[in-house]
């Protein structure tokens, strides 16, 4: 069993999650239960997979759940183009979220 706060991706995953939460708390009240609750679950998802699959038994396991923490970054990233269109962040806010979920991506690419 890895201890998974010791991966740098859950790290930055999880750094990731956060900055979705704070940034979604400025969407407009209509939004609570669209694009404020998809952006958070599925930025929270990524860490809580990558965490599961580090308890999980064998190399296997863990890669099956890298790849549904993939699946959720890559739900994250589809979230964010209304965001960036609607503009309910500044660009600056907008294109960092996405550099780091791209950065997300290309971590747990690179893992087993």
């Amino acid at each position: 069993m890895k201890d998974f706060k010791t991966l740098l991706v859950w790290q930055k995953s999880y750094q990731l999650a956060l900055a979705a939460y704070r940034a979604t708390a400025r969407f407009p009240k209509e939004e609570l239960f669209g694009l404020t609750s998809q952006i958070r679950r599925a930025s929270v998802s990524v860490p809580a997979n990558i965490a599961e699959g580090c308890c999980r038994d064998g190399d296997a396991e863990f890669a099956r759940f890298l790849h549904i923490a993939m699946g959720s970054a890559s739900e994250l990233d589809c979230h964010l183009l209304p965001v960036r269109d609607l503009q309910y962040l500044s660009g600056e806010t907008a294109s960092a979220l996405e550099r780091d979920v791209s950065e997300v991506k290309r971590m747990l690419t690179s893992l087993p």
